[in-house]
């Protein structure tokens, strides 16, 4: 696959979380720790298909500071929200803690810039 390909199967993966992000808002039914680490995937396949779209292979990190500093070097500066990118611990860290972990803000301002960020890859690769 060509490297636009590539980036538009990963697009197409956030966009599969995108919504299963919008069906699990109800913190009753739908844990934070899992909230989380799917908001946390989202992001992180968005990033790395800008990095495929930039030619390059993303790294097998779930680190989402990582892979912003991958896109650095590549002359890519992104404004991510600073609450997207606290949701690094919710990769590995809280589905393996006991203890509850508190999202870095409410569920619907995270999905509402998910969803902008999502728009903004989307646009890079149109």
């Amino acid at each position: 696959m060509s490297p636009a390909e590539d980036a538009l199967l990963l697009l197409r993966l956030a966009e599969r979380h995108l919504g299963s992000l919008r069906g699990t808002l109800d913190p009753e039914t739908f844990a934070e720790e899992d909230w989380g680490f799917l908001a946390q995937q989202t992001l992180e396949k968005l990033l790395k298909a800008l990095l495929v779209l930039h030619c390059q292979e993303p790294p097998r990190s779930h680190s989402l500071q990582r892979l912003l500093q991958e896109l650095a070097r590549c002359g890519q500066t992104l404004g991510v929200a600073p609450e997207l990118l606290e949701l690094d611990d919710f990769a590995v860290l809280a589905r393996y803690d006991a203890d509850p972990t508190p999202l870095p803000a409410e569920r619907r301002l995270l999905l509402e810039q998910l969803e902008a960020f999502h728009a903004e890859v989307r646009q890079r690769l149109s």
